[in-house]
């Protein structure tokens, strides 16, 4: 049966048979999430067959409440419910350890300081001095951070205001999402976030596009940008600061 009419029949009779069709259907958009997801965590942090597992909650959530009236592709709302499943379920499993969060915030409150004190995007070095740190050292700590930063954006953009699913269904017979102020709030959001990301300088504007728009991995984004995979999790560490900073102007009492 072609996933069309699977798709009529659980809408119509919701029946578990045809749920799980559904869900063999499209575990693989689970894997890819996931497998894109892990290759920015730190290797032992978190197992693949978590994500995954943690991924389908997401996918099940996107099934019942997808509509097949919009104009919508279910695979692109679907993986963001599939990734914002993962997500949720990495910060409440506190994987990080609090000496690394610590780290997240003292960097970030330098970017944001030092940006409101220059009036431009503060240099490596300048971070560095600013933190009593040799560049070397910062540089690797942004590595370090790069997942805790991304997730906090992340739930920042998702889990706080359901903004992307939310817009992309709208009017989906959730009448959470379909709130009026909700539905202009996350529209905000996504306005503030292109602002943001076209305030970035060029490489990192054109990392983070590769990364979230196109679904490059750190390697795939690396070799695009002829620097090491190391290099692009840095990179990216830093403009999601910049981002978040730019964000947290209108969500202050936001923290990673």
């Amino acid at each position: 049966m072609d996933t069309k009419k699977l798709w009529i029949r659980y809408k119509k009779e919701g029946s578990r048979e045809v749920r799980n069709a559904l869900i063999n259907h499209y575990i693989p958009l689970v894997r890819i999430t996931a497998g894109r997801l892990k290759s920015t965590i730190s290797s032992g942090s978190v197992e693949m067959d978590d994500l995954v597992s943690y991924g389908i909650l997401g996918l099940m959530d996107a099934l019942d409440k997808f509509d097949l009236d919009k104009n919508v592709k279910f695979e692109t709302y679907a993986q963001m419910r599939i990734r914002g499943a993962m997500i949720d379920q990495l910060r409440k499993n506190d994987w990080a350890p609090r000496s690394l969060r610590q780290k997240a915030r003292r960097i970030e409150n330098a970017y944001r300081d030092l940006e409101t004190k220059l009036g431009r995007t503060p240099t490596d070095n300048e971070v560095a001095v600013s933190l009593g740190v040799e560049k070397d050292s910062l540089l690797k700590t942004l590595g370090d951070i790069s997942t805790l930063s991304v997730l906090s954006l992340e739930e920042l953009l998702e889990n706080r205001l359901e903004a992307k699913a939310s817009v992309l269904n709208e009017g989906n017979g959730d009448s959470h999402s379909s709130l009026p102020e909700e539905q202009f709030e996350a529209m905000e959001v996504r306005r503030l976030l292109k602002e943001a990301i076209e305030n970035l300088p060029e490489r990192e504007r054109v990392l983070v596009t590769l990364y979230y728009y196109e679904g490059l991995t750190y390697k795939e984004i690396g070799r695009v940008l002829e620097i090491s995979e190391s290099r692009v999790s840095q990179l990216h560490t830093r403009a999601v600061l910049r981002m978040r900073n730019r964000l947290s102007i209108h969500r202050a009492d936001f923290t990673i």
